[in-house]
């Protein structure tokens, strides 16, 4: 009795195809593991990769965005330091003992109008609705993927700081008296809350420098176990499909045989 078996062969086709179908699906989408089944522990630790990629990526922008804030804060500042500096100037000015009242009031006109205008930049010195100059707080930005990374803006109430600058009165003769050390003593506040920023916008940098370090060791870490290796998959893929067609021969031969018997013994 002659004994032909094709379901070792059919099983051996099959297991081909099923090769040829994920080479395939690899190739189309270029990455190595694209499902859990492909290899669960990779996949794992592709998707921890990913999410920690993207928190990077948010706390960089996190970090430009306070950049950004600190830069539109120190702006304000350095309007204001030009209206001290010129009040402190017509400040000298108004000790000329040779002028007289009606110039002392001249100079006044002008001092006033500068200390309207630092008011109105401290009230229009603002970000995205939030008010940079006109109060003492603490403005958290995240600049890491994990909780507590922070970087704080700390924020001034300049009226108050420099409330003696806002009230100089140079045609008062004691008032002008105490003046120029109010006026000094004014920008010294406004030179230190601007080198405070300076320092804030220098360490987000550094925050969005290291962040950005760090976000490509990451992407390149996910990508040697994502990315796949196209010369090796088509080398597979190659080799695969000239595996099938062996295998569709051999079925092919296997089904011929088989009818023949059966015509022989019908």
């Amino acid at each position: 009795m002659i004994k032909l078996d094709g379901a070792s062969n059919l099983g051996l086709l099959q297991q081909v195809q099923d090769k040829q179908s994920s080479l395939l699906e690899k190739l189309a989408s270029g990455k190595q593991v694209n499902k859990a089944s492909d290899d669960a522990a990779a996949q794992l630790i592709i998707d921890r990769l990913t999410s920690q990629t993207e928190g990077s990526r948010q706390a960089i922008a996190n970090a430009y965005d306070g950049i950004s804030l600190a830069q539109v804060a120190e702006s304000g500042l350095a309007n204001i330091n030009e209206d001290a500096n010129r009040i402190r100037e017509l400040t000298v000015q108004a000790g000329n003992g040779a002028l007289n009242d009606s110039d002392r009031q001249a100079l006044q006109s002008e001092i006033s109008q500068l200390q309207e205008n630092i008011a109105l930049t401290v009230e229009q010195t603002n970000f995205a609705g939030k008010p940079l100059l006109s109060g003492d707080q603490d403005i958290k930005f995240l600049v890491g993927d994990s909780a507590g990374a922070n970087i704080n803006v700390e924020t001034n109430n300049v009226t108050d700081s420099i409330s003696g600058l806002l009230s100089i009165d140079v045609t008062d003769a004691e008032s002008r008296q105490q003046a120029l050390d109010i006026a000094d003593g004014s920008l010294e506040t406004i030179g230190s809350f601007r080198g405070d920023l300076g320092a804030t916008q220098n360490q987000f940098a550094s925050a969005a420098r290291v962040l950005s370090e760090s976000s490509i060791n990451t992407q390149a870490a996910q990508s040697r176990l994502q990315d796949l290796d196209f010369a090796q998959a088509t080398s597979e893929l190659a080799a695969a499909q000239v595996q099938g067609q062996a295998s569709l021969s051999v079925q092919a031969q296997s089904n011929q045989q088989q009818g023949q018997v059966l015509a022989l013994l019908s």
